[in-house]
């Protein structure tokens, strides 16, 4: 009986121990990873006993949002989701721990349309060519594939002076919300931030001989919380039995 009871009791310590040392974990996602993040975040903390509390923000931008602005703040975070070389600054200015980074998927630039519009070509640079010139108007995202159509591909493809009237760069939301609601004709933004907005028809991605791939990456801050607990996520994240679902929501899994 003496036994039973001591058994018993060491069982009880055990679960308190994990009890004791499940945590909340702070992340900062940006968008391109978010969709994946939502899908493997629960799991995650139905298999560690940890909890998350998410907070969405760009990984650039002047955007009071932005995770490199919240933390310029001093806003705490256990681990920062984001473009890989909008982290990779972070660590130069070290606020992000160096050794923390770990490679989580490649996004691509795709197309949305209005829900019910014609698809317009775009399998090959003339045909996106013609898709935009005869665009009655163009939206693009203000993280970094925006910032590639912006500055590159509409020069790359000869037609910066002639999108220059008719394209815009969307702050903070969605692109696709606003081809949804007919603001614009034609959407282009991250895949994986596509494809969740409702009322709107993907396209597809745009060619691969003008396209900007993005990798994103997360690291632990500097001062964070639950290192332990942030570095167990991170390693979920990137593990091979999270790919099926980081394929699943637009992103294309980091070569290795």
């Amino acid at each position: 009986m003496k036994a039973v009871f001591l058994k018993l009791a060491l069982i009880g310590s055990l679960v308190l121990g994990s009890v004791a040392q499940a945590e909340e974990i702070r992340v900062m996602t940006s968008g391109g990873f978010t969709a994946a993040y939502k899908l493997l975040g629960p799991k995650f903390a139905a298999d560690s006993g940890n909890t998350l509390d998410t907070i969405l923000g760009p990984s650039m931008g002047k955007a009071p949002e932005a995770i490199p602005n919240r933390l310029e703040r001093g806003e705490k975070a256990d681990v920062v989701i984001m473009v890989g070389y909008a982290l990779d600054e972070l660590i130069k200015q070290g606020k992000v721990l160096p050794g923390s980074r770990v490679e989580l998927a490649d996004s691509r630039i795709g197309l949305v349309v209005r829900a019910g519009s014609t698809r317009p070509a775009i399998g090959t640079e003339a045909e996106l060519k013609d898709t935009l010139l005869k665009a009655k108007s163009v939206a693009y995202s203000d993280s970094a594939s925006g910032v590639y159509i912006q500055d590159q591909l509409f020069k790359r493809l000869g037609i910066e002076t002639q999108l220059k009237p008719k394209a815009t760069m969307v702050p903070k939301i969605p692109v696709a919300s606003v081809v949804a609601t007919g603001e614009y004709q034609l959407g282009f933004q991250q895949v994986s931030e596509l494809l969740p907005v409702p009322g709107v028809t993907y396209v597809g991605k745009i060619p691969e001989s003008v396209q900007s791939v993005t990798r994103f990456a997360a690291g632990i801050p500097v001062g964070a919380e639950h290192p332990a607990q942030a570095k167990a996520l991170l390693d979920y994240l990137a593990a091979p039995a999270a790919q099926a679902t980081v394929k699943a929501t637009g992103l294309d899994s980091v070569p290795h």
